[in-house]
């Protein structure tokens, strides 16, 4: 198998597989992020060639976001139980299917099932919860590089191909656009199918940053017994005021960054009379400071009080949201929301991990955080649905875009609500 015979020519120059296990997982996620944001270039040729509303469309996007997140926690028990290589593959294979199906569609009806459904299930099967598993199987040290890495890839993936994809939809057509996208996902698949192994003992190694090799134990539960611990720890997680704080702040999180800028910039930006490559050129420029921003904010979040850097992270982007309408939306202003909005993005999911995490334990940490997850792409849904109505009804983005910021400065105070030190007996217990 070439990821033994890899692995095996690697470690005769003292470099881990791990390694390259890390960076498949990084292109994966990268390619199927891509497929969540060519979302955003559909809305206005999707208008066109069918007449269908804003929010009409709006509403598939919505529900594909919202079964993104609701399947976060489960995630992990589908890579349990049937292994990490056979869950990407199959997900690569659902949202491939569900873009080219998307070609021939002709109703509402098929949008919603092939856009909200078939590829909502396989990009939340492939959600951070595959980063953050990819991570602690693999890695002992640098497991907090490896899981800043994948968290970059999640987000900044969802917007660097927009210029591209945006510049082939609007001089080729949209189908020319989500072509590239299943050659993407295609590639992806393949390489999954070459490199990605379940354990390091697979391939005969020990975890990154041990010595001993860790023998993969076969797993006794059921898989109805996996599915149903996410449901117990959400009982046990749902007595507590933070999990509510965290549940809150990352809804409003995924209300003013995914649901409203990431699926509907470039209508914003096309109600203005810039085009949608440009638009796009922005959203890139987005990504490629939410990089920066990510990486910085986990070296923060290891040196500085988390709810502070929460209230400064969700101050400024409300200020940024308020100040967006007023701008003029001229190439100064715009670049300049770009790159402050940028370093912001998704500076906010480090220090929410590990509150996350000093709240509830590491042994549920991941667990609690992938529901805290689930209210983050709900409100992702709830802003892409919203925005589509409120651009139908009132023939403006603005009263969403302010409604976001505002909901961004109440996210601000809400975080000074968390106790400096958690409470004592207010972890989570282990689940039976």
């Amino acid at each position: 198998m070439i990821s033994n015979a890899l692995a095996a020519a690697l470690a005769k120059r003292n470099i881990h597989y791990g390694w390259v296990v890390a960076f498949t997982t990084f292109l994966v996620m990268l390619a199927t992020a891509g497929a969540m944001g060519s979302a955003g270039v559909l809305i206005q040729p999707l208008e066109k060639e069918f007449g269908w509303t804003t929010e009409q469309i709006s509403s598939a996007f919505a529900v594909r976001l919202v079964i993104f997140g609701l399947l976060g926690p489960f995630a992990a028990a589908f890579m349990n139980h049937f292994g990490l290589r056979k869950v990407v593959a199959a997900a690569l294979a659902l949202i491939a299917s569900g873009i080219v199906g998307s070609l021939f569609m002709r109703e509402l009806w098929q949008l919603l099932l092939l856009w909200g459904i078939v590829i909502g299930v396989g990009t939340g099967m492939t959600a951070l919860v595959l980063g953050a598993t990819v991570a602690s199987r693999w890695f002992d040290k640098r497991r907090g590089l490896v899981v800043g890495m994948m968290t970059a890839s999640n987000a900044t993936g969802q917007l660097i191909f927009l210029p591209l994809l945006a510049a082939l939809s609007e001089s080729i057509g949209w189908r020319a656009a989500l072509t590239l996208v299943v050659v993407i996902l295609s590639t992806a698949f393949v390489l999954a199918g070459l490199f990605l192994r379940d354990h390091p003992a697979d391939v005969g190694l020990p975890v990154y940053g041990q010595n001993k090799i860790t023998p993969v134990q076969p797993h006794s539960r059921k898989l109805i017994e996996l599915l149903t611990l996410p449901l117990i720890t959400l009982r046990e997680a749902a007595k507590t005021q933070v999990f509510w704080v965290l549940f809150a702040t990352f809804f409003v999180c995924g209300f003013s960054t995914n649901g409203l800028i990431q699926q509907h910039w470039i209508s914003i930006c096309g109600d203005v009379g810039i085009t949608p490559t440009g638009a796009a050129g922005y959203l890139a420029l987005i990504g490629a400071f939410d990089f920066v921003g990510t990486i910085a904010s986990g070296w923060l979040s290891d040196r500085y009080d988390n709810r502070y850097l929460l209230l400064i992270y969700y101050g400024f982007r409300g200020l940024s949201l308020l100040f967006l309408p007023f701008s003029g939306f001229s190439l100064l202003t715009l670049t300049g929301f770009a790159v402050f909005y940028g370093l912001d993005w998704v500076a906010t999911v480090p220090p929410t991990v590990k509150l996350t995490a000093q709240r509830f334990g590491p042994e549920k940490a991941g667990m609690v955080f992938g529901w805290v997850f689930a209210g983050h792409q709900l409100g992702a849904g709830s802003a892409a649905f919203l925005a589509g109505a409120v651009r139908t009804g009132t023939d403006s983005y603005m009263p969403a875009i302010f409604l976001a910021g505002f909901f961004c400065l109440l996210a601000a105070a809400l975080v000074l609500t968390i106790a400096k030190k958690p409470a004592a007996g207010r972890v989570v217990p282990q689940a039976a």
